[in-house]
């Protein structure tokens, strides 16, 4: 057990090491850039596409996507018009780390106003290497049940903003929306908090403006 925890202590070093140097990498391009974990079907890449979609034209975005096989989501941002697309298929890895975001930077243009990465699919593993990014966004489906932000503690603490998302569904549910929050913010108080539904449009000016304030003026 001992060498176990010896082991995982190297890798969250060096990771930390290699996120401190992408930090450095991205204040010195102006680049934000926002890291987004959450479930898998919780809806991120349709989430991304309709924020592509929305902010074309206004702010130059790329987007990084995490996943253990295949380059379907990839694709699908790129079609939506995302300004630079690169896929990271981790190969059985739960998470994406700061080296393997690092390599990826290499071939990103110097236009670029805001950075996306969408981490694999887990909410354990990826909420424990930092990426070198502004902000963790938290992204909740409400088909994942009211329990989440008590049973993954971790991921809701590393977060700064909570996308709470599928509210279509609420009345089908039977969830009250407000008490998700609560949940959440009895876990993290400090939540931004935002509502949407990628496939009804609501809540997306909010949560695309919020993306576009924090882009890095000259």
């Amino acid at each position: 057990m001992s060498r176990t925890i010896k082991i995982e202590k190297k890798i969250l070093e060096k990771n930390d090491v290699i996120a401190a140097r992408l930090r450095d990498e991205f204040t010195k391009r102006k680049l934000a850039v926002v890291n987004i974990m959450s479930s898998p079907g919780a809806g991120k890449t349709t989430l991304l596409e309709e924020t592509v979609k929305k902010l074309a034209g206004k702010i130059s975005i790329g987007i990084i996507e995490g996943d253990i096989a295949t380059d379907r989501d990839a694709r699908r941002v790129e079609e939506a018009g995302a300004d630079w697309v690169v896929q990271i298929n981790t190969g059985g890895r739960c998470h994406l780390e700061a080296g393997m975001v690092e390599q990826a930077l290499q071939t990103a243009p110097a236009s670029l106003d805001i950075l996306i990465v969408e981490n694999i699919g887990n909410l354990v593993c990826p909420a424990g290497f930092d990426l070198g990014e502004d902000e963790g966004v938290m992204l909740a489906s409400l088909t994942e049940g009211m329990d989440k932000p008590k049973k993954y503690p971790g991921m809701y603490r590393a977060c700064g903003t909570l996308v709470i998302n599928k509210v279509d569904l609420a009345p089908v549910l039977e969830m009250d929306v407000g008490e998700f929050e609560r949940e959440a913010l009895t876990v993290n108080p400090k939540l931004k908090l935002f509502r949407t539904s990628a496939k009804r449009g609501d809540g997306l000016d909010e949560w695309c403006g919020w993306l576009g304030s924090l882009v890095k003026s000259e």
